[in-house]
């Protein structure tokens, strides 16, 4: 009896696609997510064996035919980090990758105003060295409330 054949590599990708995944709760991404059903990652993403570990929204996006520029990353505009169906997916910069997550780093640059409600327009915002913003007023008043505790406490007497 002669040895199967090796399944292809087109084979076992597809064959691990699910064409009726779940409906996405996003406005304006249409149609079943198509689910990835094989090995994930920690944080959730699909992987494939391809002579290396690849991710599989990305190999889903290059088997679509569309262009992928190695600087752009590959975004789920469904949120399903599983999902490979290209029409969910498309090419973005990292930066807007990430604002349009929802982690702490998208929150914090959607804010229009600190916690105590002064709005980060070009007069008081500074940039800090590691780029976050920080409000003028809230930094003024904090450094006028140290000098003024520098000033007013009492000088310790020697016994």
């Amino acid at each position: 009896m002669p040895p199967r054949p090796r399944p292809t590599a087109a084979w076992r990708y597809w064959s691990r696609v699910a064409f009726d995944g779940p409906l996405p709760l996003v406005r304006g991404v249409l149609g079943h997510c198509h689910e990835w059903t094989g090995a994930r990652d920690q944080p959730g993403y699909g992987t494939f064996w391809l002579g290396r570990t690849v991710k599989v929204h990305r190999h889903a996006y290059r088997l679509a035919g569309l262009p992928l520029p190695a600087d752009l990353d590959v975004d789920h505009r469904c949120r399903n980090r599983a999902c490979v169906r290209p029409s969910h997916l498309r090419a973005v910069t990292h930066r807007v990758n990430i604002l349009a997550s929802t982690n702490h780093v998208a929150l914090r640059a959607a804010q229009k105003a600190c916690h105590r409600g002064h709005e980060f327009d070009a007069e008081n915002t500074i940039r800090a060295r590691n780029g976050t913003r920080k409000c003028r007023r809230c930094k003024n008043s904090a450094a006028r409330a140290t000098r003024t505790a520098r000033t007013t406490t009492p000088e310790r007497t020697a016994a």
